[in-house]
């Protein structure tokens, strides 16, 4: 089954303040392809001290990177007619749709759900389901909230979600994970 894991760190608590993007492709169930992108915000060179606590991008960090429009080109094949697959969908999916209607870019026909969603399906009782708790679980490393990392490592659990459930393809998605697959 193949995917794309997504995921955005934000400057500010507006879903349109993207700082970074971070995507995982993932073909025939292996990951071919991790990438991340720095992203000067609309809000530049306003930052949230929350924001920066939690992922540590900084306005110069910023400050000599594409704007999320002139981004959008090398992004969008990324993202059109894929399955994405997010750690809290409802969060990046906002940003994203957010972010394409402030620059006035209509949004890629794609499909996407939520590897929070199915976590709790899968591996119930669990007392959190955020995605550092899950990756210590099934000892998946990686760099909490750093967008290629995290894009990484909800990928490796997503995979491990497949196997576990043996879904091969989006048609047993629901009924296998216990989580629909919606439109963006």
């Amino acid at each position: 089954m193949d995917f794309i894991a997504l995921d955005f760190e934000t400057a500010t608590p507006q879903r349109d303040s993207p700082c970074e993007i971070g995507i995982t492709v993932v073909r025939n169930r292996r990951i071919v392809e991790t990438r991340s992108w720095l992203i000067k915000p609309l809000y530049y060179p306003n930052f949230n001290s929350f924001n920066i606590a939690v992922h540590g991008i900084r306005p110069a960090d910023v400050k000599d990177q594409p704007d999320f429009a002139e981004l959008w080109p090398q992004l969008r094949p990324y993202l059109e007619n894929q399955l994405l697959i997010a750690h809290n969908a409802s969060f990046d999916m906002g940003v994203l749709r957010k972010t394409l209607a402030t620059y006035n870019i209509p949004l890629p026909e794609a499909r996407y759900t939520c590897s929070l969603k199915f976590s709790k399906n899968i591996w119930k009782g669990m007392h959190k389901y955020d995605l550092k708790t899950l990756c210590n679980l099934h000892r998946i490393d990686f760099l909490h909230h750093r967008a290629a990392s995290d894009a990484d490592a909800c990928a490796r659990l997503s995979l491990k979600a497949l196997d576990l459930t043996g879904t091969t393809s989006e048609a047993e998605f629901d009924s296998r994970m216990g989580c629909k697959i919606a439109r963006v």
